[in-house]
């Protein structure tokens, strides 16, 4: 592929971009579940899905946190909070072993996976990588 063919494609995806109808992206951490999770996360183009429990003590830590990046973020990423032990079929699908657990969808394709409590910085820039 020459240059003129490589700019050519980078503009019709743009141009293909433009046209499609914007999805309105919530600025709070959207609870999904076993039921509507394929939907969910392949209806924008970056969600985290914070995977957790309400007795996981690290969940509960850094639950303000995604709070916090789902109001900074707004409008580029889309945070989802999924209780593994409610929706168990999700958590066995992904393989979740210990939580909380991260998972990175980019245009519904799981990218990346974190596990543990991170600090908000280290969190914001893990998700940034993959703006």
């Amino acid at each position: 592929m020459n240059e003129v063919e490589k700019i050519k494609e980078k503009l019709a995806q743009k141009l293909l971009k433009e046209a499609m109808p914007k999805v309105k992206m919530p600025n709070k951490p959207v609870k999904v579940s076993d039921d509507e999770f394929d939907e969910f996360v392949s209806k924008y183009p970056v969600v985290v899905v914070d995977c957790w429990a309400p007795w996981c003590g690290p969940c509960r830590m850094i639950s303000p946190i995604i709070d916090e990046l789902a109001k900074e973020m707004a409008g580029k990423v889309v945070f989802a909070k999924l209780n593994v032990d409610e929706n168990p079929k999700v958590a066995m699908r992904f393989r979740i072993m210990s939580i909380p657990t991260l998972l990175l969808f980019k245009e519904g394709k799981l990218v990346d996976r974190l596990v543990g409590a991170l600090p908000a910085d280290m969190l914001k820039d893990w998700i940034m990588r993959y703006l």
